[in-house]
């Protein structure tokens, strides 16, 4: 794919999409429900049928989408004004004798959270026979969104998008950054990620290199990064899954060398992985990843594969049959390797950072259930109250119940009616946090008044007073409920209130 002087094919495509209606919305019009499903299942032909009757629309979305091969002649009408000579030179056509034309790139349609944006990329497996090459670039995937709704959106002078790929991240960083650095170390990744900023006008710094070297020295607001993170072994079969680290070094180093590229406050949104093994605590083992002073870190795992699942999903996401001798032998050499490094499973997830000039705050916890809310706000406001805790004495804080707060009680039937099993304070919104509390418990939380009420530490010696336990460990265990709670957002310090609970983005 060639870009050199084709700006204005670029700008007369955008036009030409925008007045079919191949715009992120004209495509769920024409598909619905089941056949957006379809294209997640990577089910063309199910697809094709919802394009039967869709005019020029439904043809872009099986050349562009599905990269079904097509009469060049109906592809170039429907593509006019530009020419098919200017439609070859910016890679977007390529007719063969028979007259028929596929095209080389797929273009999806995507709104990111502000209008349509066209992502450019090569046909996955689970669309098209095409053979996948080690500098593939993979699309608009599940992975991608779930970091590009994972992400803060609060207004950032420098963002770094490291690892590009097809330019998703970069470009919807693009619409609350004064300027975005995207690096790959792939140079298709660099020309496709640079034919998506094309198409939608979007001015982006592209530096090739490894890693952190195009940057080295230079510090940002913001880092994104959905590196490739997969536990494969030694070997690169695919740049965009395949590292060449052991194990989890990919996640490792990107965790490590975002806390030296972040200016202080600055922030940095991740997809990584981390492996499982025996007797060892995941959660110690991403925790060493990262300085004693300097950071808040909130790794969330998301989900957690034994290594036999792991490799036969990541196997079959490049169309690998593990049916044929080549399949099966490819699942035992990776196999093997896990097995020799005493892998049982793989987590995958999100690493929040944020720099810092004090000792460092990290917390792992699993997040496995599945809610709705983008966690990108979830992160802002997580990392915000973090900071809260730490320059604020709990003691002399008001504090408040978010108002989505629920209580649950479960009792079971027993010999004299019904016995209390457990109690849960729950969070109705966002990440729908619950903790079991205790009757104690339960009678703190309901002194808590906000702005009204009394500072905390008198709540907790005003519930000292109504009970028998020693006042020391009320307050103990008082502190150590309300800190848990706070860390996520059942519990709010009363000038929090009415910024989070709206589950807004937060930013100061």
């Amino acid at each position: 794919m060639t870009h050199d002087n084709t700006t204005a094919v670029w700008t007369t495509l955008r036009e030409i999409f925008e007045s079919i209606s191949f715009t992120a919305d004209g495509v769920i019009e024409v598909l619905g429900d089941s056949g957006l499903a379809a294209l997640d299942r990577g089910e063309p032909g199910a697809v094709r049928r919802y394009c039967r009757d869709a005019g020029q629309l439904g043809l872009l979305i099986r050349y562009f989408m599905l990269g079904d091969p097509l009469p060049a002649d109906d592809v170039v009408h429907a593509l006019a004004p530009l020419s098919a000579s200017e439609l070859i030179h910016a890679g977007l056509f390529a007719p063969n004798e028979a007259g028929v034309a596929e095209s080389p790139v797929d273009i999806r349609p995507l709104d990111t959270g502000s209008g349509t944006r066209w992502i450019v990329s090569d046909f996955d497996a689970s669309m098209s026979d095409r053979e996948l090459s080690t500098d593939h670039v993979l699309g608009v995937g599940a992975a991608s969104l779930s970091l590009l709704r994972a992400t803060p959106t609060w207004p950032a002078e420098r963002v770094l998008d490291l690892g590009t790929g097809c330019g998703i991240q970069a470009v919807h960083a693009a619409t609350y950054a004064g300027s975005v650095i995207a690096t790959d170390i792939s140079a298709r990744s660099l020309r496709l990620a640079e034919a998506t900023f094309a198409l939608n006008n979007i001015d982006v710094d592209m530096r090739a290199g490894s890693w952190f070297d195009p940057v080295e020295g230079e510090l940002f607001d913001q880092i994104v990064a959905n590196p490739p993170f997969v536990v494969s072994g030694p070997s690169v079969e695919l740049t965009y899954r395949d590292s060449g680290l052991e194990l989890d070094g990919a996640s490792a180093l990107v965790v490590q060398k975002s806390v030296e590229h972040l200016r202080p406050g600055g922030t940095a949104a991740l997809l990584a992985s981390w492996v499982h093994q025996e007797g060892a605590d995941w959660r110690a083992r991403v925790a060493s990843w990262l300085p004693d002073e300097g950071v808040d870190a909130w790794f969330v795992q998301r989900d957690i594969a034994d290594k036999d699942l792991y490799v036969s999903t990541w196997l079959r996401d490049t169309d690998v049959d593990l049916r044929t001798p080549a399949g099966i032998a490819r699942q035992e050499q990776w196999l093997t390797h896990l097995d020799h490094a005493g892998v049982d499973a793989i987590g995958f997830g999100f690493v929040f950072l944020r720099r810092t000039d004090a000792p460092s705050d990290i917390l792992c916890e699993d997040l496995r259930h599945s809610f709705d809310d983008p966690l990108g706000n979830e992160a802002s406001q997580y990392l915000q109250r973090v900071a809260w805790l730490r320059t604020h004495d709990l003691l002399a804080a008001r504090l408040a119940l978010n108002p989505s707060s629920a209580l649950e009680r479960v009792s079971v039937p027993g010999a004299d009616g019904w016995d209390s099993v457990v109690t849960r304070i729950h969070r109705t919104e966002g990440p729908r946090w619950q903790h079991e509390i205790d009757d104690l418990g339960v009678m703190l939380l309901s002194g808590l008044r906000g702005d009204e009420g009394l500072p905390f530490g008198d709540v907790l010696e005003l519930l000292a007073a109504t009970t028998d336990e020693p006042s020391e460990e009320i307050v103990a265990s008082g502190l150590a409920l309300a800190e848990a709670l706070i860390r996520h957002g059942i519990v709010l310090p009363a000038e929090m209130r009415n910024r989070f609970s709206s589950n807004q983005d937060g930013a100061a």
